[in-house]
């Protein structure tokens, strides 16, 4: 009985297995597997035949590990869970996937600490190369992943201290939430409660100063009673409006600037029986799908072209894996209001 045969060991099977088999060296046995070098008919064959009945698989690690790649890509998203990143994720993998790479997701859930170790893992995985939406604090990890050669893309959020020698795509966060705020101005409302992102990040910083830039273009000053500071969660969509319908001043509408936010802000809003748009305006920054269930909710949006990104990320990739070009290239798209 052969015993290689089990479904155990279809993966120790190894080239000296192969050879001992055969009754020749590992070196002849690597010669027939790779076609490479001389063997005389009569070898090749016993090798090839070896290999076949003990079922030999060849070690894609040490094979890649050999050759300097592993032909995988890490993907490091603030949270799995949210469909913006999962459609730049499948926006990438659509790209990679036609040239025979493959994706490693990791989700840092809007951990810095959480975010430097999944970065240490891929880059000592060997990974050929990494995509990072950060949540911030880890420009040294970046920088070392960087300078050992492996190309790092940066995808939605920006570094503190961004390095423009590193790809960067996004989209104009200043402008869209400047203009999301400036309709509501124009629709007359003064009142206007703003949900905020993490300001540590880079996508929430911008879409405030966006926020903020509009109302003093109006003529009207921020008023701290109608600004919450979250960190993207639904929850923090939910407590906000809380915290806004619960002062004796409410506000006639709502601006929340991510769509997980925005959610849970909805959500809110239902439970505590307020009507879209004869109570209060919403306006997001990405789309809430959720909304097409309610009657007539009358929402702005920014519409987000997650999957787009998620392409021309994937494209930069390929061009810095196989065709080794090096000049680095920073993109933003214009995102647009689209009104339900």
């Amino acid at each position: 009985m052969n015993p290689y045969n089990g479904d155990d060991h279809l993966n120790n099977v190894t080239i000296k297995d192969v050879a001992k088999e055969s009754g020749v060296s590992t070196a002849t046995v690597s010669r027939v597997l790779s076609n490479k070098g001389y063997a005389s008919n009569e070898i090749r064959e016993k090798v090839l035949s070896t290999a076949k009945r003990l079922n030999y698989q060849p070690n894609a690690l040490a094979r890649s590990l050999k050759n300097h790649q592993t032909h995988t890509i890490g993907v490091v998203i603030p949270d799995i869970a949210n469909p913006y990143f999962m459609k730049i994720s499948k926006g990438i993998e659509d790209t990679v996937y036609k040239n025979n790479y493959n994706l490693i997701f990791a989700s840092a859930e809007e951990q810095p600490i959480k975010e430097k170790q999944l970065l240490n893992v891929l880059f000592e995985k060997r990974v050929d190369a990494i995509v990072l939406a950060t949540s911030g604090q880890n420009e040294e990890t970046v920088e070392k992943i960087k300078k050992s050669g492996i190309p790092i893309i940066l995808v939605d959020r920006e570094l503190k201290e961004h390095d423009e020698s590193i790809d960067f795509i996004a989209e104009d966060n200043f402008k869209a939430a400047f203009e999301l705020t400036n309709h509501l101005l124009k629709q007359g409302h003064s009142k206007i409660g703003v949900i905020n992102g993490s300001l540590q990040v880079s996508t929430g910083l911008e879409r405030f100063n966006g926020f903020k830039e509009a109302i003093k273009e109006n003529g009207l000053e921020l008023n701290p009673d109608f600004i919450y500071n979250g960190n993207f969660n639904q929850e923090d969509g939910e407590k906000a409006i809380k915290l806004f319908f619960e002062k004796k001043d409410k506000p006639t509408a709502i601006v929340s600037f991510n769509n997980t936010m925005s959610f849970g802000a909805l959500l809110q809003l239902t439970r505590m029986g307020y009507s879209l748009p004869q109570d209060v305006v919403m306006a997001s920054f990405g789309e809430v799908e959720a909304a097409q269930l309610l009657k007539s909710p009358k929402i702005v949006y920014v519409n987000q072209s997650p999957y787009e990104m998620g392409v021309r990320v994937g494209e930069i990739l390929m061009n810095r894996l196989l065709n080794h070009e090096k000049e680095p290239i920073i993109e933003k798209f214009r995102p647009k209001l689209m009104f339900t």
